[in-house]
């Protein structure tokens, strides 16, 4: 996750480098800069692929497939803002992947949890980065570049509200199928009420607080692992 992760920004950085010299927040980054030439990011996208390649191989032959079918998807995405407003969805089957992948790992083939939890991580993927979108939205309408952000608009909170509650009842949906108990809903129900914090917190005028926003959704995610993982730990006890 950590190797792909960084190669499929750099891909994005490599592909979006026309665009980000067009706008205020991302000039500064290394490519529409000029730190970095094309060439040095894509020596680097290349070892960050390396890197996971070589992780990837440990893995089953239907785990490695299914890491190798992820490239298609990471591929395309930095091509989506521009032909369609919602980027989001495919940035969500891109990020999520690690959804199936852990399970795959582990059993050797899909199940109904991973499933579910795929599926309630790319709404909460579409949440959170519709609120990063709306940083950029005035100089993403200039030049051109579509998002959730500025499809909702005005009702980017009815639509985010909407969109964190599906991914808290699959992401639930996916854990009670998976055995968890009492513990992890609990977490469920932290990382729910957090999810609702943010919706109420958002300014969609104020951008520096829709970064803010957007940053606490590690700790969103940190609440819902600490949910997991003293579930799992209490089940072990008893």
């Amino acid at each position: 996750a950590f190797a792909m992760r960084g190669a499929g920004c750099t891909w994005n950085d490599i592909v979006d480098r026309d665009l980000d010299r067009s706008v205020e927040r991302t000039r500064s980054r290394p490519i529409p800069s000029g730190q970095v030439s094309v060439f040095g990011a894509a020596t680097f996208l290349v070892l960050q692929a390396l890197v996971g390649l070589a992780v990837l191989l440990a893995f089953n032959v239907f785990t490695i497939a299914l890491g190798v079918a992820s490239l298609a998807i990471v591929a395309v995405y930095p091509f989506m803002k521009r032909i369609t407003y919602w980027p989001q969805i495919v940035l969500g089957l891109a990020f999520s992947w690690g959804a199936l992948m852990g399970w795959a790992a582990f059993f050797g083939r899909l199940g109904l949890p991973a499933l579910l939890l795929y599926a309630g991580s790319i709404a909460w993927v579409i949440g959170y980065d519709t609120i990063y979108a709306h940083q950029d939205r005035e100089d993403d309408a200039l030049v051109g570049i579509k998002s959730t952000a500025l499809l909702f608009g005005e009702r980017t909170k009815p639509m985010l509200a909407l969109f964190y509650a599906i991914a808290v009842i699959l992401i639930g949906a996916a854990g009670f199928a998976a055995g968890a108990g009492a513990i992890f809903g609990f977490g469920l129900l932290a990382f729910a009420a957090h999810l609702c914090w943010q919706v109420v917190r958002l300014d969609i005028g104020n951008p520096d607080l829709c970064l803010a926003v957007f940053k606490s959704d590690r700790d969103a995610g940190l609440i819902l692992f600490a949910g997991l993982l003293a579930d799992a730990g209490l089940r072990r006890l008893v």
